[in-house]
């Protein structure tokens, strides 16, 4: 069964005593690709120095995430920018509009969301979403940009079918994670109606851990539990659900 993380965080600090042995449990389980998703300015070297040490498995994209939209965000964004001029990086992301935490930045946030979905349309590369409290307004913001051709994944995804038909409307996929496996999620009644022609997998490990290691860090070998879920939602066979979703990614990506 091959598997691809779509979005993980394993160049954290979280993983720094085990990251060999965690590489390892991955391969065993069948991942063969980890997509890294930026953050800031802060944790770029981390992020690069692992995919260095795992050329061609891991594979980091590059953004302004928009819980570190702060004060300083353009020159954070400038850093971005410099990074994309500089090398080719897979995606923009994580990207997008997060109005759980603080609003206090919510304009700068919109602004720093649309200068970096116009780098994606410059660059010819796709966007990967970070949504929270706020999935209305982002897919509001991202509307004008898709219809000029930006394609990408709402990361994350944990929304109603209403909000799941308009992100595949504009063109989108779904990176569905460890919430699956959540019972009042409501995702798998969400998946059954949409099918998986837009669903990608992933873990945002260290995050949001599946069913049954709710509660520990999370890690990209457990993406095999998110599978099972969504198999059984959606009636399909382990191995289908895994080819189904690995082709999309590969095709988001084109890598």
């Amino acid at each position: 069964m091959k598997l691809i993380d779509t979005h993980c965080h394993i160049y954290l600090d979280e993983f720094k005593s085990d990251i060999n042995e965690l590489m390892e449990r991955g391969r065993k389980a069948g991942v063969e690709k980890y997509y890294l998703p930026a953050i800031d300015s802060e944790t770029t070297k981390a992020m690069l120095d692992l995919e260095a040490a795992y050329p061609g498995t891991c594979i980091a994209m590059m953004g302004l995430h928009p819980c570190s939209v702060k004060a300083n965000y353009k020159s954070e964004l400038d850093q971005v920018y410099q990074w994309l001029e500089v090398r080719n990086f897979i995606a923009i992301g994580e990207i997008g509009l997060d109005f759980y935490w603080d609003k206090t930045f919510q304009k700068e946030q919109y602004e720093a969301f649309n200068i970096q979905m116009q780098w994606a349309l410059d660059y010819q590369i796709p966007i990967v979403i970070h949504t929270r409290n706020a999935m209305s307004e982002t897919i509001d913001a991202v509307k004008p940009y898709a219809a000029k051709g930006l394609t990408g994944i709402f990361h994350c995804f944990g929304g109603s079918l209403e909000e799941a038909e308009q992100i595949m409307e504009l063109g989108f996929y779904m990176g569905i994670g460890g919430v699956v496996t959540y019972k009042k999620s409501g995702l798998t009644e969400v998946l059954r109606k949409t099918g998986l022609e837009r669903v990608v997998l992933e873990t945002d490990a260290p995050y949001l851990t599946p069913v049954p290691y709710r509660g520990k860090r999370n890690e990209s070998s457990y993406l095999i539990h998110i599978v099972d879920k969504i198999a059984e939602a959606v009636q399909l066979s382990p191995e289908q659900v895994a080819k189904i979703t690995t082709a999309n990614a590969e095709k988001i990506f084109g890598y």
